[in-house]
């Protein structure tokens, strides 16, 4: 067998950048990665390499003041030490990485999943329901000490799911209970160690047993002096029985040691309200905390009259919560529309992709902003280029005026290529994506 001693990641780059279609010319400019056997050798962020023929949106076309098409063009873009470094005119004939005239977008970013925990990688478990939340509580305490034998190696597959899907980056919640300590919080920490020269992300302490309804509290300081992003927390109400008293200890938490704040809230009726509201005033009160609090789900939101709605988005923005949304929940559908009308930061996330919660994750968030374009009627080129947001989680490039604002000299070079005209046909057609780049490593 020809190059019997070619690396694994080597191979696979290789077979990856063959399928996206994606041509390495057998030599670059000075100071860039050789290119040898049709493989950009280990293309780090101090590497330097330029990609020809991108295809890249440079504005809308407009019929009687509605945006009825979108305007794209090719470039070459140089990236180099996992930045953006230039996107310049196209320079067909340059020895350079050929993307194809392949749509060039930002990666995309899974901002609500659990890969502490999952089935995935291994048999098939449907979900067993144990009489609600506390009941799937108790089951899950009986399950963790065999999840977390091979946890690492299924949050390493599980990343690599959302890596074919697109997705370079995620917010993760991660089990801090009595159970497993801080334990499920290690194990992640050594797959995204093994992931990290293709996958970034975000961990949230997230005390799924509740903060007193277990004795959790030890554990979630213990996990706060830790390299975490956000102090979490779930149903105050519901399962702890006390609102007041768990979100003062979370958003003293994470003031004490500069954290955000992340929490799950699935109550609808007035305790969801009153949640809501409390927060709203507990970061009011303390402004280092704006910018850096979400509500993930937040399902109380979908079963308000629209006024109150209006009332309450305007006030998550004036304190800049954001709502991390699942898409779509059951019955429930979410007023997503008015939340980004009244300037409130909207995310979404798969949540579990398979697990003991649910079975139904597919690992791909642009099928989320599809989902999202069909429940809210966002058909037209315009209304479907702006749910790319969902899928981004915030970068798109155009503006809502049609101007282009990314990709710039500077950003970060987290991009995807896509075998698709324009954002508006990537989030309708959920347009195969044939090669993901983060921080300028080529991971596929």
């Amino acid at each position: 067998m020809k190059n019997a001693n070619i690396s694994r990641k080597d191979f696979l780059r290789n077979s990856a950048l063959g399928l996206a279609g994606l041509s390495l010319t057998p030599a670059l400019v000075k100071g860039q990665s050789k290119v040898e056997s049709g493989v950009l050798k280990n293309p780090k962020t101090t590497s330097r390499y330029t990609l020809k023929n991108v295809r890249l949106e440079t504005g809308f076309v407009y019929e009687d003041g509605d945006v009825i098409a979108t305007k794209t063009d090719l470039f070459s873009v140089v990236i180099a030490n996992g930045k953006i470094e230039s996107v310049g005119a196209n320079k067909s004939d340059a020895d350079s990485i050929d993307a194809k005239s392949m749509l060039m977008l930002p990666s995309f970013k899974d901002m609500h999943i659990h890969l502490d925990k999952t089935y995935y990688g291994d048999k098939w478990q449907a979900v067993r329901r144990k009489g609600g939340v506390k009941g799937m509580i108790a089951l899950e305490q009986q399950m963790l000490p065999e999840m977390l034998k091979d946890s690492t190696y299924k949050a390493e597959k599980i990343i690599a799911l959302l890596q074919s899907k697109g997705s370079a980056f995620a917010r993760s919640h991660v089990n801090i209970e009595p159970t497993s300590r801080l334990q499920s919080l290690k194990n992640l920490q050594k797959a995204l160690a093994h992931k990290e020269e293709g996958f970034g992300a975000e961990l949230v302490a997230f005390p799924q047993h509740g903060v007193y309804y277990t004795d959790t509290v030890p554990f979630m300081k213990d996990a706060a002096q830790t390299d975490i992003d956000f102090i979490g927390g779930l149903d105050p109400y519901s399962i702890d029985g006390a609102i007041e008293k768990t979100v003062d200890f979370t958003v003293q938490l994470a003031l004490d040691h500069n954290k955000g704040i992340d929490i799950h809230l699935h109550e609808t009726g007035e305790s969801g309200l009153k949640t809501v509201e409390y927060l709203i005033d507990k970061v009011n009160e303390n402004p280092n905390l704006k910018g850096k609090t979400y509500l993930s789900h937040c399902f109380v939101l979908g079963k308000l009259d629209k006024s109150k709605q209006q009332e309450v988005a305007e006030k998550l923005a004036a304190a800049q919560i954001g709502i991390v949304s699942t898409i779509p929940f059951g019955w429930l559908i979410m007023p997503i529309p008015t939340l980004t009308k009244y300037g409130v930061e909207v995310m979404t996330g798969n949540d579990s992709i398979v697990d003991h919660w649910n079975t139904f994750g597919t690992g791909s968030v642009l099928y989320k902003a599809n989902i999202a374009a069909q429940l809210y009627g966002q058909v037209s080129e315009f209304g479907l280029s702006r749910m790319l947001k969902l899928a981004t989680a915030g970068p798109i490039p155009l503006d809502d005026n049609g101007a282009q604002q990314w990709p710039k000299a500077g950003d970060e070079a987290n991009v995807i290529l896509v075998d698709a005209s324009c954002s508006a046909e990537v989030v309708s057609r959920m347009s195969p994506i044939e090669s993901l780049i983060y921080k300028g490593n080529i991971v596929y």
